[in-house]
């Protein structure tokens, strides 16, 4: 007796589903994500931007939300593989109702309505709380480096820029005098309705580059005498005459940048920091992680590769959108200051920031000094493997896991510091979604 097989005939015509309903199965977060979007989010400052009754329909807004959050929670971010998965994935399809966006108005919508889709991170939020998924009784705090939309390589050191401007500037000079040289040979070989003169294609690209050095030199010096002004007045000596200024005598002139000083061309915003893998051209992102469910409670952006200033816009991010305090806040050693645990205890918050290193956190005595410090070590010391600051690795870093790990976010899709820190916070609004599904299919 020869073993029958299920029927693969693949030119049989078939009818599909007669609603979307059934593209994917019941409680599929492609249904959770369509659903808040098209009933829950308030989307009026999107509506609001399409006021010209002429010309043909757009994509309905709320299925544009709905399918950018869908794809951000897939971890699907680029604006051409959001517009494949249109045609070639059921669950996008469940979301969008067989719409087909291409590329170009996905990243138009995008670009148009940033800053109003970073506003949605507070809804849903809000939408966590209702399902019971934060309680802030504790919340950690942490830092994550992601790569800009520009290579490292692109970037270039104020010392570097001096010699790069010369050299460039005695290039072009030598083509354009190659190119005046050679007007008469032109004219005569291309014939009058051509000048002979053009700049080629090869220079073209030269001449925009030592444009752009000469910008960025201009803007780093602005800064370095901007920087300069706002020091404090050392003062004058009992004659009359200025005083000077006390300290080593520095090693570069007053107001001009350090050779060291570097800016990017590609995106002048991000900075070189050190990640795990090295220095990386790169954003500081922020994010304040409730225990409860592992849900965003805050999110904050930075080109400033040390955590300290974070934690106070953290803190205040979290009190806009819950309007409540945590009870408790845990921090690494990347936080802790003296006006830190002075901020936190201002605010009634039991506070476990590490001074030291994570294998040792009650270490870092001659790192960091000061009382509240001294007091903060004693207070980790005493807990021992009890301490609370011990919820602060499994509620903080595996979210960092599951956005750069399992979700495949690591480097953002645009550029400038303004629209970054919108798509940090369109990430961590897809963050909570997934928590969101998760919670409500259980």
């Amino acid at each position: 007796m020869t073993k029958s097989f299920r029927p693969w005939k693949v030119d049989e015509v078939w009818l599909l589903p007669p609603s979307v309903q059934e593209f994917v199965p019941e409680g599929h977060p492609a249904h959770l994500v369509r659903d808040i979007a098209a009933e829950e989010l308030d989307l009026s400052a999107i509506l609001a931007a399409y006021t010209e009754p002429r010309g043909y329909p757009p994509y309905h807004p709320a299925m544009m939300v709905a399918l950018l959050l869908y794809a951000y929670s897939r971890g699907v971010y680029s604006s051409r593989q959001i517009a494949r998965a249109c045609e070639e994935r059921l669950d996008f399809q469940a979301v969008t109702a067989l719409n087909r966006p291409d590329f170009r108005t996905i990243s138009e919508f995008r670009r148009r309505h940033l800053a109003a889709l970073a506003e949605l991170f507070a809804q849903v939020l809000a939408l966590c709380r209702r399902a019971g998924l934060v309680r802030l009784s504790h919340v950690a705090v942490d830092g994550t480096k992601l790569r800009a939309n520009a290579s490292k390589h692109k970037a270039m050191s104020y010392g570097r820029m001096g010699p790069a401007e010369a050299e460039l500037a005695a290039e072009v000079e030598g083509w354009l005098a190659q190119a005046e040289g050679a007007d008469t040979a032109e004219d005569a070989a291309l014939g009058a309705d051509r000048r002979g003169d053009e700049m080629p294609a090869w220079m073209r690209d030269k001449q925009r580059r030592l444009e752009r050095i000469r910008a960025v030199k201009a803007e780093l010096e602005a800064e370095a005498q901007a920087a300069e002004a706002t020091k404090p007045d050392p003062g004058t000596k009992a004659d009359g005459s200025p005083r000077g200024r006390r300290g080593r005598k520095p090693k570069h002139p007053p107001g001009v940048p350090k050779p060291s000083t570097q800016r990017n061309f590609t995106d002048p915003e991000s900075r070189i920091m050190k990640g795990r893998d090295g220095f990386v051209q790169a954003y500081n992102a922020q994010a304040a992680v409730d225990a409860t469910a592992q849900v965003i409670v805050a999110h904050y952006l930075t080109n400033n590769a040390a955590d300290q200033d974070a934690l106070g816009p953290l803190l205040d991010a979290v009190t806009v959108n819950t309007e409540a305090t945590p009870a408790e806040v845990s921090a690494d050693s990347g936080y802790c200051s003296e006006a830190n645990l002075a901020d936190l205890a201002s605010r009634g918050i039991r506070a476990y920031v590490a001074t030291g290193r994570a294998k040792h956190p009650d270490g870092g005595e001659e790192q960091r000094r000061g009382p509240l410090v001294s007091a903060m070590r004693q207070r980790l010391r005493r807990a021992g493997r009890r301490s609370r600051y011990k919820v602060r690795k499994q509620v903080v870093e595996p979210v960092f896991g599951q956005i750069k790990g399992a979700r495949g976010f690591r480097q953002f899709q645009l550029r400038g510091l303004e629209k970054v820190k919108h798509e940090w916070a369109l990430v961590c609004t897809a963050h909570n979604l997934t928590k969101l599904a998760r919670a409500t299919a259980a």
